[in-house]
């Protein structure tokens, strides 16, 4: 009996771990809650009660750190969310004790559903602010949000955050995602550093809504693994003031069996009515705009510099390429203007087709891989019969996953030079006319 008794005090004077206090702080918030200082271990998600309304959780010094034992979809889940802020403190996901090495999802799948060991997971939220919260050593996303409305995300850094697939590539984790139709968004003023997917970006299966009404501006991103910014299947995106260097800058981690080359802003789906403007990029492993996808759109006043050589871009590519993939799509009425790039490994802008209008662009030191004299060096004929995919400035082409030709097309006022390019400065497929398109006032000279 008296060790029964001992037993018992021993239980009852155990104090609580910061873990537990927090989980009871945090099953019924309501108004403004103070979170704790200190470092807090989470050995699980935080599950927020469902439909949470009109909460606001802030940090004094805080840090939500996940165990090397973590389980979870996200050390904090909030579904049905309504008007739901987060402000002031930071979190840790462990990567280097929860990193699984796995695929993309299948293209059925929503990210949510697949990926664990998240950040933060919002579904069918409404009314969300992240602000000045500081993610680092994230295995999945910081942010995923998932069919949800009015997210808004302003001063947060992400840093050496994202997981990689079994061949050691980027899985495209490791930034902000939203998918499934969610907006209206903005993520403004943050910084996203050492990310082994992507940093910024929107995503729905084919079939699902199409996430909209979105602003990307005044980021800064360094050292990203794929892609800086991704517009995915979605309309009324403006990517506008944001900066970016070294991006694909890690060729082990770029996903080349996948198709993921690095992008500074990339395209995919179906895109319309958006806008990519005031963007600077430095040093792109790859391209630095992808149109795949695009239309109906601006792509003005971008800037694109590499200052290597040649060899020193693996995945190096074209500055700004159209592109077709998406049936429910054609790449027309698309306005490229004012936009400068310098030191592309091969041509300045790859075009498919109809109704674009490509002016006053500057585009120096280009073909800086001297295609078509160094094939096979760098793989110059890309395309059989059409020589001059890569060696030219401007290339009008007929079209890459289905048929979509050049054509009236206006190209004006564009500055156009580098390696032989007074000879290639302007061409076409075989199949392609240039007279169907309004070529005019362009200044084409070799460097």
């Amino acid at each position: 009996m008296k060790l029964g008794w001992a037993l018992l005090y021993l239980l009852l004077a155990t104090p609580d771990t910061a873990e537990q206090r927090l989980r009871r702080m945090l099953a019924a918030p309501s108004g403004i809650v103070h979170l704790p200082s200190g470092s807090i271990e989470l050995t699980s998600g935080i599950q927020l009660p469902a439909g949470l309304h009109d909460v606001t959780l802030t940090g004094d010094h805080t840090v939500l750190r996940a165990s090397r034992s973590f389980h979870g979809r996200a050390m904090i889940v909030c579904s049905g969310c309504r008007r739901v802020s987060f402000r002031n403190f930071s979190m840790d996901g462990n990567r280097d004790a929860l990193e699984i090495r796995q695929p993309l999802p299948p293209s059925g799948a929503a990210f949510a559903s697949f990926y664990g060991s998240n950040a933060m997971l919002f579904e069918q939220a409404d009314g969300i602010a992240i602000e000045n919260v500081q993610f680092a050593n994230i295995a999945g996303f910081a942010i995923l949000v998932n069919r949800s409305a009015n997210v808004a995300v302003d001063h947060v850094s992400v840093a050496d955050s994202g997981s990689r697939n079994e061949r050691g590539r980027n899985n495209t984790t490791g930034g902000i995602l939203l998918e499934e139709g969610s907006g209206p968004f903005s993520v403004h003023n943050s910084t996203f550093r050492n990310i082994r997917g992507n940093g910024v970006w929107t995503h729905s299966r084919y079939g699902s809504p199409r996430s909209h009404d979105g602003t990307i501006a005044g980021n800064t991103f360094s050292d990203v693994g794929r892609d800086a910014i991704q517009a995915g299947h979605a309309t009324r995106i403006r990517v506008i003031d944001n900066q970016a260097s070294r991006i694909g800058m890690n060729p082990e981690e770029v996903d080349v069996e996948g198709g993921g080359t690095p992008v500074g802003i990339d395209t995919s789906g179906n895109v319309d009515g958006s806008v990519y403007e005031k963007n600077r990029f430095d040093e792109v492993n790859g391209k630095c705009i992808d149109l795949d996808g695009f239309h109906d759109g601006a792509v003005r006043d971008n800037t694109c510099i590499n200052r290597g050589r040649a060899e020193d871009y693996a995945y190096g590519n074209i500055g700004i390429v159209f592109n077709d993939a998406s049936i429910e799509m054609r790449s027309e009425n698309i306005v490229v203007e004012n936009n400068e790039l310098s030191g592309m490994k091969y041509g300045g802008i790859f075009v498919l087709g109809e109704g674009h209008t490509i002016r006053n662009n500057r585009m120096t030191r280009l073909n800086m891989a001297h295609c078509n004299e160094s094939h096979p060096r760098f793989n110059c004929f890309v395309i059989p019969g059409e020589p001059g995919v890569l060696e030219s400035g401007i290339y009008l082409a007929k079209g890459v996953s289905r048929v979509s030709p050049s054509r009236r097309i206006t190209i004006e006022g564009n500055v156009v030079s580098g390696y032989k390019i007074a000879a290639h400065c302007i061409e076409a497929a075989p199949t392609v006319k240039l007279s169907e398109n309004t070529i005019r006032n362009n200044k084409c000279l070799d460097e």
